[in-house]
């Protein structure tokens, strides 16, 4: 474990630890933070092609303590709606992010980040409704973007809010999708040969971190304002994308 943070110095962890504990504390307030911000720390500091590795992995930590944290209001017809159609199409759309270049992973990465903003509100603003054969075929085309991508968890809580789900039930029904969605693009990338030591090292310490952070924002979740962090996270999303694929270009 400790060869994997051989060439991250302490400033660097720490910035990740920290980084990590605030998009546990947003995560667990609406539902989606770390897949969206993480990467803006960690594709500096470890390149972009760990990057969906790395947050697949820590996913499973972050969701399990929001599962954990939520479990009583989780919808389980729901999910399993989801698992069964998205599953199969995750698994290839992660086995396509390990063939992609540097280059590739980054203007994939970025320009998946700035489009989720867009999409989340567009859906919202319809007001678009989905019976349970439109959230399995929804599902269907949504598991690609979430098997090669990070972000696309925004577009998941579209998908169970048009569904009908409210509230903490979005955030927990979504979290437990996650974690079959997580331990599915994992075993991909080990097949693959995606997963090294550093990326199970840097996951650990980000899942060590985010783990109680879903439990703090339990707490907050009747108290903060979602439209004021929203509205700042989407800017924040959309900006980080964008220096995502400026920087493509630049390599």
């Amino acid at each position: 474990m400790i060869d994997g943070f051989a060439d991250i110095s302490l400033a660097q962890l720490a910035l990740i630890a920290g980084t990590a504990l605030l998009t546990s504390l947003i995560g667990g307030i609406a539902g989606y933070g770390t897949g969206a911000l993480m990467p803006l720390v960690l594709v500096p500091i470890v390149g972009p092609e760990p990057v969906v590795p790395i947050i697949s992995l820590a996913a499973l930590f972050t969701n399990s303590g929001r599962a954990a944290a939520f479990r009583h209001v989780v919808d389980w017809r729901k999910a399993l709606i989801v698992l069964v159609a998205a599953v199969p199409t995750c698994a290839l759309g992660a086995w396509g992010y390990t063939l992609l270049t540097g280059r590739g992973a980054l203007i994939v990465i970025g320009g998946m980040l700035i489009l989720s903003v867009p999409l989340r509100r567009l859906m919202r603003q319809r007001g678009l409704e989905l019976s349970h054969r439109g959230l399995a075929a929804a599902s269907f085309a949504w598991g690609p973007l979430a098997g090669g991508t990070v972000g696309a968890g925004i577009i998941l809580l579209s998908l169970l809010m048009a569904a009908g789900l409210e509230g903490a039930a979005v955030v927990a029904t979504d979290a437990v999708i996650s974690i079959a969605i997580g331990l599915t693009k994992f075993a991909v990338f080990g097949i693959a040969g995606a997963v090294d030591a550093k990326v199970i090292a840097v996951a650990v310490l980000i899942g060590a971190v985010t783990f109680p952070g879903a439990f703090l924002a339990k707490a907050l979740v009747a108290r903060l304002p979602l439209h004021l962090h929203t509205a700042l996270l989407d800017v924040v999303v959309i900006a980080g994308g964008a220096v995502m694929i400026f920087n493509a270009f630049l390599r």
